[in-house]
């Protein structure tokens, strides 16, 4: 079975003005269709060819020589995570079991929200700010470039992408006003309530 490219789950000017329809256009329909190309070109007549895309990139990561592989199919799975961690007239204080967790890691919402845009901002070069469950608690987390933390045993709950492309084009070199716009105006803490299920 190929890896697709998955549908984004609202209309493209539907994030704007935080996430312009420019912007999803290319990181979309470009970037993210570039890594779904990319990875099934690469299994083409592998041993990974027909393997679901986890677990395509928990047998890459174990092997130097896949790196390729690894990268693009682990920047198909962020990506395809990353969508669904938006919606339009989200972001704000969750509620629900997340917000009992967040407070009791965290100390409260606005702690959890330094730490995650401190995670972002201070991720060196491109990567992802990650809101994990490592071992039943709560982390933030960041990785570089197409790392997941799939393969680091946790559980993604959330993820921002901070990757040039993710905002370059709203928002140029102003990482943490990208960071900002999005943690108060996007983050979908209904995906994130169902990932703790």
């Amino acid at each position: 079975m190929a890896i697709t490219l998955p549908e984004l789950p609202y209309a493209k000017e539907a994030l704007a003005p935080y996430i312009s329809a420019n912007t999803l256009d290319f990181h979309h329909g470009k970037h993210h269709k570039a890594y779904v190309d990319n990875v099934n070109k690469l299994i083409a007549g592998t041993d990974l060819e027909g393997k679901s895309l986890e677990q395509i990139i928990i047998a890459a990561a174990k092997d130097p020589a896949k790196a390729g592989i690894f990268n693009n199919a682990a920047q198909v799975w962020n990506h395809s995570f990353y969508w669904k961690c938006l919606k339009p007239g989200g972001g704000g204080p969750p509620k629900g079991a997340i917000a009992d967790k967040i407070n009791a890691a965290f100390g409260g919402y606005d702690k959890f929200v330094e730490e995650l845009k401190n995670a972002g901002v201070t991720q060196f070069g491109s990567g992802w700010a990650w809101l994990v469950l490592d071992g039943g608690a709560l982390k933030i987390t960041k990785t570089a470039n197409a790392d997941t933390p799939l393969v680091h045993g946790q559980k993604a709950l959330l993820t921002l992408d901070v990757w040039e492309h993710a905002y370059y084009l709203d928002y140029q070199n102003r990482r943490p006003d990208y960071l900002a716009a999005v943690i108060q105006n996007l983050i979908n803490w209904d995906f994130a309530n169902a990932n703790l299920g």
